[in-house]
């Protein structure tokens, strides 16, 4: 599907919420392909749209008593579409689902503004050595997910619980961005000698929550308890679909190495991977996938040359350990001026 296709898609009435939504009407700043699109990897007929992007707040939700709006998420089209303010954010913590947005191809950007296009322009004036963090526990996510899924069911009682604690460390670092004033080290998790019968070792939980809306924290449990029962039945494996999610999660792993590779050593974003592009369909189709279901040690020993390199880029990094928060934040403030003066 080429961008003619994807723009008359977008008219129709699936994506009408892009034209009535109070937050989105004649607001919306960038909109773009993200996903496998993006990075050059999709795969014909198994591949969808996903739309990313931001929004600008109203005068009213700048400086008035109007509640902003944090992001909109479209679930039927795969569609998140930040508040402006809160994309900064995202973009000064180097978030990779967010700092991948302005690194795209130039025909993959549906919709552009004069902002969307100084941000593009000055992405550089984002990116520091947080990346390190960022993009290495993105990467450290999916090895584990490839991981999790190859050995849940054979692994000793005790590393399930190791590999149970990743899974959950992982979900909670997106509790800051999803739920109401959720502080890194509200809830430390560590595992320890469990008490019960059938149990060697356990995952526990420090909690400290003071005055915290019971909605977020049953969301909290919810994602909690999803993950733990992934950990607590035998999986009934639909091979083809699994074997593909697997591979996906294979190649991700891999893309995410060559991308804080030019983070890193470039200090620059490339979110189309021309250059590895083969390679990674390749993996995504099985090239080391075994017949079993597991994964050949080619694979493994290819993923540590990557992180090899990895861990030298990081000494050796071009990317500063601080934005120039002035730049940063005398762009910002000209944008909210402009909202405000109703220019944008």
């Amino acid at each position: 599907m080429d961008n003619k296709d994807i723009l008359k898609l977008l008219k129709t009435s699936e994506y009408d919420f892009l034209r009535e939504n109070i937050h989105l009407q004649d607001r919306i700043g960038m909109l773009c392909l993200g996903g496998s699109l993006s990075y050059g990897t999709s795969i014909e007929g198994k591949s969808d749209i996903d739309l990313r992007g931001f929004a600008f707040e109203t005068p009213a939700e700048l400086i008035g008593i109007t509640n902003s709006f944090n992001q909109i998420v479209e679930v039927n089209t795969d569609t998140t579409i930040y508040a402006f303010n809160k994309f900064i954010k995202l973009l000064l913590e180097n978030n990779p689902n967010i700092i991948e947005l302005l690194g795209c191809k130039p025909e993959y950007y549906l919709y552009m503004t004069d902002v969307s296009k100084e941000l593009i322009k000055h992405r550089k004036m984002f990116l520091t050595t947080k990346c390190i963090r960022s993009f290495g526990g993105y990467a450290g996510q999916q090895l584990a997910r490839l991981e999790n899924a190859i050995a849940r069911d054979s692994l000793p009682q005790a590393r399930k619980e190791e590999h149970s604690e990743i899974s959950l460390n992982n979900a909670m670092a997106s509790f800051v961005d999803k739920y109401t004033e959720f502080e890194q080290g509200s809830i430390i998790l560590y595992i320890d000698d469990s008490i019960k019968e059938n149990m060697d070792k356990e995952v526990f939980a420090d909690i400290n929550l003071r005055h915290y809306p019971v909605r977020d924290l049953s969301g909290i449990l919810s994602e909690f308890t999803n993950i733990t029962k992934q950990y607590g039945k035998l999986n009934h494996r639909n091979k083809k679909k699994d074997d593909e999610h697997l591979n996906k999660h294979a190649m991700h792993l891999i893309r995410l190495y060559y991308m804080v590779f030019d983070l890193l050593e470039k200090g620059d974003i490339v979110t189309y991977r021309e250059a590895e592009r083969p390679f990674l369909l390749e993996i995504r189709k099985g090239k080391f996938m075994r017949e079993d279901g597991t994964y050949d040690k080619s694979f493994y020993d290819f993923r540590d040359e990557l992180d090899k390199r990895f861990q030298y880029a990081q000494k050796h990094t071009v990317l500063p350990d601080k934005v120039n928060m002035k730049e940063v934040e005398d762009f910002i403030m000209d944008v909210n001026e402009r909202i405000v003066r109703k220019e944008l």
